[in-house]
């Protein structure tokens, strides 16, 4: 018997290299499509990797490391969770997905740190920026320094939110390792990254990353999109004692990414028992990096193909195998590696069916703006701010009415300036004629009638003028999801 094992063992490793070989040769280009990893969270061994060593745009993954950098400047004594920080003008400025506060609005670190991990408002991303950096550009110096520190030697940030920008890179490999060491380094403030949902006034939002409330263990991170990367997840579980965080990049919607986040936990927890038959792949800090620049799924993600705009918050249905086109990965050929080396036993669920059901009951958690509240206090501060949602309401469709011309009419404010510009010559001449010649005191009641007929064509030309926005418009609405995070 023991003569027959190695045998056995070599037999097995043939067949699970020729499993994988004919999911290679059947999926030629997945390999450009995404990246994926699959760690243990304590000792950093590779259980899955596919591109992981490839840059990508992080998109809003960035906010993992804003959070740390934040959550160390709180370890460290710099300042507190309950430390007033104020929203800037250009933190107001910044597109969505964003909280929306007026420049001045005041909140804490702890209320800008869960909107931020569960809202991914980029706007709470620089509050914090500003308030640990000093600056955006300040900030990301923290933020490079840290990576570096890290062993994350394939990301640059540029700024705090992961919004479009040159030179913002990571790859799955370096998000591995700042998942790690934000487990590692901060598990007093590990909640952070597994809020179920917040409530801001009257509004709960829920964490855009689906595994929290649906996929059994599920306890982190953080999600991301930006038309260039695709959508993004890294996500934690536990089990047992046994933790492993999966990232993916480049899924083509949020259910997807979420699905295949699903799958490689369950992989990962299934193989338990059966290490010995898979060569190792060693420790994610190990893992060779790959010199290239990062592809640009912008056509895949945005373009016109789409029946919605995409978005962080992407409830896209996918196939009930959980796979999506263009991506094998999760199915198909590794599919069936993956049941054969679970020991021969049917998948514990089907990951698709899961992240399309509605997530655990779980209490929402409370924001607000303003100083840390507790007892009455919190609930009036709680009412004060659901007040204040209710009143912009129709505030906000005026400004929308009102906006839509202005941002449409930018260039045609020149045009504008010079009509009025010349029909308050025609009137000034007409006033002084009336005191300087009285002969021609008879020509203004010609010039009046003479203004009205011009007032009877700038009608149309106001409607003409009203008419020409429509082509901005339109232009403005797809440039919407390239700034989604």
């Amino acid at each position: 018997m023991h003569a027959l094992r190695p045998l056995l063992r070599q037999s097995l490793f043939n067949l699970l290299a020729a499993a994988l070989a004919c999911g290679a040769l059947l999926v030629p280009r997945a390999a450009s499509a995404e990246a994926l990893l699959l760690i243990e969270a304590d000792s950093g061994k590779v259980l899955q990797a596919e591109n992981a060593t490839i840059p990508w745009y992080p998109a809003s993954v960035t906010k993992i490391m804003t959070a740390y950098v934040t959550l160390k400047a709180v370890k460290d004594g710099k300042l507190t969770l309950d430390t007033l920080l104020t929203v800037s003008p250009t933190a107001a400025s910044q597109s969505p997905s964003k909280m929306g506060f007026r420049p001045g609005t005041q909140l804490t670190v702890d209320n800008a740190l869960k909107m931020m991990m569960v809202k991914s408002a980029n706007d709470m991303a620089v509050v914090l920026a500003e308030g640990v950096g000093g600056s955006i550009d300040g900030f990301s110096a923290l933020m490079n320094d840290t990576a570096q520190k890290l062993g994350m030697t394939q990301t640059s940030y540029v700024n705090p939110n992961g919004l479009p920008a040159d030179g913002q890179i990571t790859s799955a490999r370096d998000l591995g390792i700042l998942a790690r060491s934000f487990l590692r380094d901060l598990p007093e403030y590990e909640y952070f990254v597994h809020i179920p949902a917040i409530r801001f006034g009257k509004r709960v939002t829920g964490n855009f990353n689906k595994l929290i409330g649906r996929y059994p263990g599920a306890d982190g991170f953080k999600t991301g999109f930006i038309c260039a990367s695709g959508y993004n997840l890294v996500a934690s579980a536990t089990r047992n004692g046994r933790r492993l965080i999966a990232v993916v990049l480049g899924a083509n919607s949020g259910t997807a990414r979420a699905v295949k986040a699903a799958q490689l936990l369950e992989r990962g927890f299934s193989q338990d028992n059966l290490t010995w038959l898979r060569p190792s792949l060693g420790t994610v800090d190990k893992l060779v990096p790959v010199d290239a620049s990062p592809p640009n799924l912008r056509d895949d993600m945005c373009g016109g193909h789409r029946k919605r705009p995409a978005s962080d918050d992407d409830d896209a249905l996918i196939a009930t195998n959980g796979g999506t086109s263009g991506s094998a990965s999760a199915t198909g050929g590794e599919a069936q590696v993956t049941f054969f080396t679970a020991g021969l036993q049917p998948p514990l669920m089907k990951a698709s069916e899961l992240m399309a059901s509605a997530p655990a009951a779980a209490e929402p958690v409370l924001v607000y703006t303003g100083p840390t509240r507790t007892g009455t206090a919190l609930i009036a501060a709680v009412a004060a701010d659901a007040d204040q949602q209710a009143t912009p309401k129709p505030r906000g469709k005026k400004s929308r009415v009102a906006k839509k011309p202005d941002a449409a009419d930018k260039p045609a404010d020149k045009p504008k300036d010079a009509k009025t510009a010349a029909a308050k010559p025609n009137a000034k001449p007409v006033v002084a004629a009336k005191s300087a010649d009285g002969k021609s005191a008879v020509k203004p009641a010609g010039t009046k009638h003479a203004a009205a007929k011009p007032d009877a064509v700038a009608k149309p030309a106001v409607s003409g003028e009203a008419a020409k926005p429509a082509k901005p418009k339109a232009a403005t609405k797809p440039a919407k999801p390239a700034n989604n995070s």
